[in-house]
């Protein structure tokens, strides 16, 4: 019997060569494992779902201060496999890496000024040139924050698939806003009511509230958000969708799915 089972085996093998085709390994359980791992590798945004023929999405999201950028951001990640560009990251990373844009935008930030507009797109270009990002696609955060960055987004010929924006009621907002505490060790955000903190007295002991977290505060960052935010959607209105950023943070981040994948 034994001798039967190997000459079969051998016949097998012959017959595959004869036809030009791969031979059958005898170890189907090993070859599964490696058709799976060179899926993944295949497609890197292969997350809960998502269609292999799916193209690296190249994402913005846009919301007030507090309306869950974040939360929905580290959902899109996880979900997408996409980079995630905080624009105050990337322009860090410039300053860090000693590069021209970075050493210009140094000499503002040395002063106390704000970097101006053609220099930080210079360093969003960049940092989407960049093969992570090719390869995985985007997700760009809170950027562009006004008309003349997403006018100069275009002319620098950084296309977008999909505008995410979150709205929040303005008292929502501000609620969300004056409980937001940090934590400098980690960047942490946490919120006296709705995400508290550990009850650990070493974190809390060190937990920041920031300056502009106050009501008054809140108040005049949502009037300027909502004077540019307005200029910003005229550029995405074909690929713009509007989520009610109130609400269970678990469906939110379904439908945004189901948004991006489209």
């Amino acid at each position: 019997r034994k001798m039967r089972v190997l000459i079969l085996a051998l016949l097998a093998l012959h017959s595959a060569d004869a036809f030009g085709a791969a031979p059958m390994l005898l170890r189907p359980t090993e070859n599964k494992m490696r058709l799976q791992d060179l899926g993944r590798a295949a497609n890197l945004r292969l997350r809960g779902g998502v269609p292999l023929s799916m193209t690296a999405p190249k994402v913005i999201i846009a919301g007030a201060p507090a309306s869950g950028k974040g939360t929905q951001c580290e959902f899109i990640v996880e979900k997408f496999g996409v980079v995630h560009i905080s624009t105050g990251d990337a322009l860090r990373a410039e300053v860090k890496a000693g590069s021209d844009l970075g050493k210009m935008a140094k000499e503002y930030m040395d002063k106390g000024g704000l970097v101006p507009d053609e220099v930080m797109i210079g360093i969003v270009k960049s940092r989407l040139a960049e093969d992570d990002c090719k390869t995985k696609g985007w997700l760009l955060d809170g950027f562009p924050r006004t008309g003349v960055q997403a006018k100069a987004m275009e002319e620098a010929g950084i296309v977008a698939d999909k505008f995410i924006l979150l709205n929040v009621p303005d008292e929502v907002l501000v609620e969300r806003c004056v409980g937001r505490r940090t934590d400098p060790e980690n960047g942490k955000i946490y919120h006296l009511k709705f995400n508290p903190p550990p009850a650990d007295d070493a974190v809390q002991a060190r937990l920041v509230h920031r300056s502009d977290d106050t009501e008054e505060a809140m108040g005049k960052r949502i009037v300027q958000y909502k004077a540019n935010v307005d200029a910003i959607k005229g550029f995405y209105k074909p690929i713009t969708m509007e989520f009610d950023g109130v609400g269970d943070k678990m469906d939110l981040a379904k439908n945004v799915a189901e948004f991006i994948s489209k």
